[in-house]
């Protein structure tokens, strides 16, 4: 039987870089990397798109903190 499996892998990861773009650059290099080294597991996996956003340390929680009191 053929049976499709929508995945979704999440992560943090926390680096040094002088801003919020060259931090979001770093980490799309290094899955870049990671998902040429492994050309055949992601096509098998069906992976189409990575995503990620840079954010500082405690600003997204605060965000949605005071976006729930309201």
């Amino acid at each position: 039987m053929k049976v499709k499996v929508h995945w979704i892998i999440d992560g943090i990861a926390e680096i040094e870089a002088e801003s919020l773009e060259q931090a979001e650059q770093l980490i799309e290099d290094r899955l870049n990397l990671l998902a040429e080294s492994k050309s055949e597991e992601m096509e098998f996996l069906g992976a189409r798109a990575m995503q990620g956003k840079a954010y500082l340390p405690g600003s997204d929680e605060d965000t949605e903190k005071l976006s729930s009191e309201v």
